[in-house]
């Protein structure tokens, strides 16, 4: 054999190998993104498959719905509260930013549902955007002193204690626990308090139960009433907390 046809056997044999090669690496990505796309759905198990998709019961897996759009609409509208209050250049604009987002948390379940579009990506984003929502919040009012740090440090403590649960569980359940009412309450009130405390109205004399500075409203300081609602709703988070360990105890103990 001539040494030029060694080379060209030469040269179709790294041909070949790379031929090889990138049909291994395409089969690989083709398997990995297979199993990328299953594991997305072990996630997504319908609590009653034969249910009209679109519903509650059955989430479809659309992104762009006027719903999911809404739910967007609250993390924008939630990052210029912070902005605008912080800075202290707006508060009535900050304020209508703020009760315009939490008005939205309402108006998305409800679009949702009344028009068959629930989908996978709002019921994973709306709890996400939630947290968002109540931390920016409690974050804006504690840096301008109108509530104690107490209620930010438990706030946003309580939410990542839920999250490190919510990961715990992935171990052994794929499907996230579903929201229970004395969570939503407590979200509700948390929302009502916070929104208030911007309003600054009414304002409604302490009770004068504590002498302590760190809880106005319950010493003799006169607060506005949204503050009551903000402690209503720290109490049905810790009775929501429970209720979400007991559940998740015992899916872990199963």
């Amino acid at each position: 054999m001539t040494e030029q046809a060694t080379k060209r056997s030469y040269t179709e044999t790294l041909k070949d190998r790379a031929h090889r090669s990138a049909d291994s690496l395409k089969k690989t990505a083709r398997d990995s993104r297979a199993r990328a796309i299953q594991e997305v759905k072990n996630h997504m198990i319908p609590d009653e498959p034969k249910a009209p998709i679109g519903s509650s019961s059955n989430p479809s897996h659309r992104v762009y719905t006027v719903a999911n759009a809404i739910t967007f609409l609250r993390l924008i509208l939630t990052l210029v509260f912070l902005v605008l209050f912080v800075m202290r250049v707006e508060r009535l604009m900050a304020l209508s930013c703020y009760i315009v987002a939490a008005l939205t948390d309402f108006l998305d379940g409800q679009v949702a549902r009344r028009t068959q579009t629930v989908t996978w990506l709002g019921k994973i984003m709306d709890p996400i955007m939630d947290r968002i929502l109540l931390a920016t919040g409690v974050i804006g009012l504690a840096v301008v002193e109108e509530i104690p740090l107490w209620v930010c440090v438990f706030v946003i403590s309580r939410d990542a204690i839920m999250a490190i649960g919510a990961l715990i569980l992935q171990t052994k359940q794929k499907r996230p626990l579903d929201v229970c009412y004395v969570g939503k309450i407590a979200t509700a009130c948390l929302m009502a308090g916070f929104c208030d405390m911007l309003v600054g109205y009414p304002v409604v004399a302490g009770l004068a139960r504590v002498s302590s500075p760190l809880y106005p409203g319950l010493n003799a300081e006169a607060v506005p009433l949204g503050m009551f609602a903000i402690y209503l709703g720290c109490v049905c988070s810790v009775i929501a907390a429970c209720v979400y360990i007991y559940r998740g105890l015992k899916i872990l103990c199963a």
